[in-house]
């Protein structure tokens, strides 16, 4: 699927980092789902509105590919689009660059679309249209 990356800016918490004052590799995960959350959200919804319409998308595998440290304090552009909506499946990719546009990470998460109960089914025709509008960025 060919849509524009919706664009998500994190400022690095102290929280976020290791002694060694750079983002702990885990967290970027926490970054990463922070952003698709928002990106639900330009769209028109949000992850609680869906599962209370017995709709959630667990993360079944995920790609990360480290390029360069976060500190803390540093402004990150977390960009993330949707490759991918067919069936029961969505393919989300990721990039994260840094304040003077390093790249710090790439990746990708494939998830299931469930019911809450844990039930396999097809993506919603709406939710494939939401995240392949032009969202903007914040």
């Amino acid at each position: 699927m060919l849509n524009l990356p919706f664009v998500w800016k994190h400022r690095v918490t102290y929280s976020d980092c290791t002694a060694g004052n750079h983002v702990y590799y885990g967290r970027f995960l926490d970054i990463l789902e922070a952003a698709r959350g928002e990106m639900f959200r330009a769209g028109g919804t949000t992850f609680l509105e869906l599962q209370e319409n017995d709709t959630v998308f667990p993360v079944v595998e995920c790609r990360l590919k480290y390029k360069g440290p976060a500190h803390y304090d540093e402004v990150l552009d977390v960009a993330v689009w949707l490759t991918a909506a067919h069936g029961v499946r969505l393919e989300f990719r990721y990039r994260i660059t840094g304040a003077r546009g390093a790249a710090i990470l790439e990746g990708e998460t494939l998830h299931a679309c469930t019911t809450v109960a844990g039930k396999l089914k097809r993506v919603p025709q709406a939710i494939t249209a939401l995240l392949t509008r032009e969202t903007g960025s914040t």
